[in-house]
């Protein structure tokens, strides 16, 4: 094939109504815009007008399409994403999604696009795509290792030989198929929660099918990953699909410029304290605690005496149940504690030098964030894909974790008291708070990021025709 390197593409981007999918989707959407390539990148129209502003440079080369969901009996008017939804109403938003196959395939008819990068949910769109000509990426937010615990796209699709199910406890030993010394694995009560939502009914498909689907149904699988993170798993996911596997970089994040009204009033409170005193804690935009969970959690943070920054998520739109705190905590706590139950400006705050330590699910844009800027982690994953990473980081002694038992999930307020005091300020958790300053030379160095974008457009490039 001849050079194509200086090929301009048109790529399509259609991720998961999730913002931990749609911001990655994004993130890499403007960095390929960055280098002259054009983006058109498809969503709801609630979730396009809650995205970050593209940079005024970048406008010309990234496109929305809004397109509306259809409208179902059991999902509530103007859910778009999932932070619209609980979690057990969250299956009606792909069933929603599913039903967008042919408007879909409508917009790829009009603008060929060379390449189209989908997400999990959309296990159907590969071969639509290549019937008509386009060539398909799998993207995938979760790192490889998270990937590669799960196996091949046919043990997803169909189950391995052995029938291991989310409800088998076997699921929590190394599978079979991993050959190097690994400690990633769930939890028993995150496999437990896991069966709640992503096993199949008679409405919906599961979520391991529509990953299985995706990722067979690709030319290309890309990962949020680079080879310096996690390179056995990387490669162990070229093994399992038999396809190019290629790492798109970790996507560090970008401060925004615009801020928003309150940085000010929040960096007056941060100036207030001393460098590396404040907890951060954040659990993402799709993670809500349990009640027993948020409550064990702030009786923890009330016991530290450590100052904080809560950004709390309640409720998943107004047909959740609400979570609340224990009885007096904010009035006990105010002066050294603040919960904001709104949008924070993460980057802004954990950028500053009285955040200490991050408490975070082990999302892994909460992971990037924090060892960009250099941040020590103390994590309390409470989802399957989170369990996963957290036990990486913990293998690799990047992070250290709350203490939880390995069936109930039950913990205490001194395990989190315990586990922040630790790493925050003793001589023990000095190894953590010195790995964090090292993961920035790697989460948070723009060269290692564009080399793997650079090495993605050339293989999307010469994939191209003449």
């Amino acid at each position: 094939m001849a050079n194509n390197s200086n090929v301009k593409l048109h790529i399509a981007m259609l991720p998961w109504f999730a913002f931990g999918h749609l911001i990655p989707f994004l993130e890499l959407a403007k960095l390929i815009a960055s280098k002259g390539h054009k983006i058109t990148f498809i969503s709801t129209p609630k979730n396009i007008n809650h995205l970050p502003k593209i940079p005024q440079p970048l406008t010309p080369f990234i496109t929305f399409i809004k397109l509306n969901l259809p409208k179902l009996q059991n999902l509530p008017e103007n859910a778009e994403s999932t932070r619209d939804l609980p979690s057990n109403k969250v299956k009606y938003l792909k069933i929603a999604y599913d039903h967008l196959k042919e408007p879909v395939v409508d917009i790829l008819n009009t603008l060929s696009p060379n390449w189209i990068i989908y997400d999990f949910t959309t296990y159907w769109l590969g071969p639509l795509a290549a019937e008509h000509g386009i060539k398909t990426a799998y993207f995938s937010v979760f790192p490889a290792m998270a990937l590669g615990y799960v196996g091949s796209p046919e043990t997803l699709m169909h189950g391995d030989d052995e029938q291991r199910s989310l409800d088998d406890q076997d699921f929590v030993k190394k599978p079979k198929w991993v050959s190097f010394e690994s400690q990633v694995k769930p939890s028993g009560f995150q496999l437990t929660k896991a069966t709640e939502y992503a096993i199949a009914d008679d409405e919906n498909v599961s979520d391991f099918y529509r990953l299985g689907a995706a990722i067979q149904g690709s030319d290309v699988v890309i990962v949020r990953s680079c080879f310096g993170f996690e390179p056995e798993w990387l490669n162990l996911l070229k093994q399992l699909y038999k396809k190019p596997v290629i790492p798109a970089g970790l996507l560090p994040a970008v401060d925004n410029p615009d801020g928003n009204a309150d940085w000010l009033e929040t960096k007056k409170w941060l100036d207030m304290h001393e460098k590396g005193s404040v907890v951060y804690i954040a659990f993402g935009t799709e993670t809500k605690p349990s009640q027993y969970e948020l409550t064990q959690l702030a009786l923890g943070l009330e016991t530290s005496l450590l100052p904080f920054y809560w950004v709390l998520i309640d409720q998943r739109g107004s047909l959740d149940e609400v979570v609340e705190l224990p009885s007096g905590f904010e009035e006990r706590t105010r002066g050294r504690g603040v919960v904001c139950r709104g949008w924070a400006p993460q980057f802004k705050i954990v950028s500053h030098d009285s955040v200490g330590v991050l408490l975070i699910h082990s999302g892994m844009s909460s992971v990037v964030e924090g060892f960009q800027l250099g941040k020590p982690l103390v994590l309390l994953p409470l989802l399957f894909d989170q369990g996963l990473i957290a036990s990486y980081l913990v293998e690799k002694k990047m992070a250290y974790i709350v203490r939880r038992d390995d069936v109930d999930g039950s913990f205490t307020p001194e395990s989190v008291a315990d586990s922040l005091s630790l790493v925050m300020a003793s001589e023990e958790g000095k190894m953590y708070r010195d790995k964090a300053k090292e993961m920035m030379c790697l989460f948070g160095d723009r060269n290692v990021q564009d080399k793997c974008l650079n090495e993605l457009l050339h293989f999307l490039q010469m994939s191209c025709k003449k």
